[in-house]
């Protein structure tokens, strides 16, 4: 079968691939989508923590199932399926904790191992999650949703809270939607202009503060003073990430959804002197998956306005390196089969 491999920073190359072997407990799925992630972007431009090549990438993917042993999930040939690439160990103390997205040894299908730039995968069928009542699109958004999921279940957000979500990105976009469903005030900042306005549009959010334009006194005088209860950066950029701890309120929450390959510092005395709290979101849980599948059900989230670009796989060679450029607008890309 086919499949596009990168072998190094920077360079796809097509490669004959055999068919993938489906082991107990496993499902073969033929793939018809794959979400181009931050993660995909960022390992073919070697910026990428916990990466090592050569690599399939992929793993935002939908398809629909070949074939498949009897499993308790009521999980048949031909059921389309949305991929949770996440594989855990099953044993480690996160594991064992109820935290499998967080995982001692954890192996992202597309980062640790092969993942979805190809014809067909085996997947571990207790990784899959039915979406008959989906489109493929739906489907395969499900994944990148999933983490802006995780991340507002991870924070103390009440109803009411006013929260800044920094970086418009597809990772922060779902965040603030995800946060607007818990009645949240949201406010969002980036450098975007664009990014911005989709925002507005797209999550409705309260605010919006562009990141090169005196943010610091925006949010203090959007806020009275008071400043946001809760921040939830998204960006992956070093320096926004250490900002951030000057945007969160006294008392309150600072949560690193993106992942940076940096050092992180801050000033300690002012950390303790708002007693404020920092916590990391990582990847997301099987709850997470169903709580998404459900708000796309329930047209609480418009995946056809969040994927704003896409290419058929043969054409994904001379396609990719548009989508890195920031002057083309992707939100979301999707390659499809």
């Amino acid at each position: 079968m086919k499949g596009i491999v990168c072998e190094k920073p920077e360079v796809f190359k097509w490669k004959e691939q055999d068919e993938p072997k489906r082991q107990e407990g496993e499902a073969i799925v033929n793939l018809k989508r794959m979400g181009v992630c931050g993660t995909d972007l960022h390992a073919f431009k070697g910026q990428q923590p916990f990466f090592q090549y050569p690599r399939v990438l992929g793993h935002e993917l939908a398809g629909v199932i070949e074939s498949i042993d009897d499993n308790p999930y009521n999980l048949e040939s031909g059921d389309q399926v949305s991929v949770i690439p996440y594989l855990e160990c099953g044993q480690c103390v996160a594991c064992r904790n109820g935290k499998p997205n967080c995982c001692t040894d954890m192996k992202v299908i597309g980062v640790h191992v092969d993942g979805g730039m190809c014809e067909k995968i085996s997947v571990p069928y207790n990784h899959l999650v039915k979406t008959n009542d989906l489109t493929l699109d739906q489907s395969a958004v499900i994944e990148p949703l999933s983490i802006g999921a995780h991340a507002v279940r991870r924070s103390p957000v009440q109803k009411g809270d006013t929260v800044l979500v920094i970086g418009a990105g597809p990772i922060g976009l779902g965040v603030m939607a995800f946060l607007k469903q818990e009645g949240a005030k949201v406010i969002a900042m980036d450098i975007s202009e664009d990014r911005l306005r989709f925002c507005r549009k797209w999550t409705q959010v309260d605010e919006t503060i562009h990141a090169l334009e005196s943010p610091f006194e925006t949010l203090k005088n959007m806020t009275n003073g008071d400043m946001p209860k809760i921040v939830m950066d998204a960006t992956g950029n070093r320096k926004s990430m250490m900002d951030a701890f000057q945007y969160t309120a006294n008392g309150g929450t600072l949560i690193y959804v993106g992942l940076v390959k940096s050092d992180i510092t801050f000033f300690d005395p002012d950390f303790h002197a708002k007693e404020q709290t920092l916590m990391a979101s990582r990847n997301a849980t099987i709850e997470d998956f169903h709580y998404v599948k459900q708000s796309i059900k329930n047209n609480r989230i418009n995946v056809s306005d969040y994927i704003t670009h896409r290419c058929h796989f043969e054409d994904v060679m001379d396609t990719f390196h548009e989508w890195l450029k920031p002057e083309n607008g992707v939100i979301k890309a999707m390659i499809e089969w």
